[in-house]
């Protein structure tokens, strides 16, 4: 696997969109960590964030699987060093269909050198997450 931390970050979000577990999996290196987002929240209430493969597979099967589909809208990207900051929204229609989830926020992806994630931290406000009518 190569490709800086941009390239990863194209392909971690493109194994979201296409609800590929597998292909997300195999990007994090056996240590990394997922903070999404970062500090304590409903979705990691210690706000250590989800580190090694059993938890990161564990937040993808919670907190990504049992969505409808989820796309995202880079506005900006800055590459620096083994690292790049993404920002944008992250639009997840949440099951049934009905509703979707906008979060705009700054998502980093950390390159381990090797061609894998070490980190992926997330930086939005839970409380500032949109709800909408998946018309809207």
């Amino acid at each position: 696997m190569t490709g800086n931390a941009r390239d990863l970050a194209r392909r971690s979000q493109a194994a979201v969109h296409a609800k590929d577990r597998a292909a997300w999996l195999s990007l994090f290196a056996p240590d990394a960590v997922v903070a999404d987002p970062i500090g304590p929240s409903p979705l990691d209430p210690a706000g250590h964030g989800h580190r090694g493969t059993a938890e990161i597979a564990s937040f993808y099967d919670k907190v990504i699987a049992p969505n409808e589909a989820i796309s995202f809208e880079i506005e900006r990207s800055y590459l620096c060093g083994n690292e790049v900051a993404d920002v944008g929204i992250i639009r997840t229609t949440l099951p049934g269909g009905q509703h979707v989830v906008v979060v705009r926020g700054v998502y980093t992806y950390l390159s381990d050198g090797a061609g894998h994630i070490a980190a992926l931290r997330a930086y939005w406000e839970f409380d500032a997450a949109e709800i909408r009518p998946a018309s809207a």
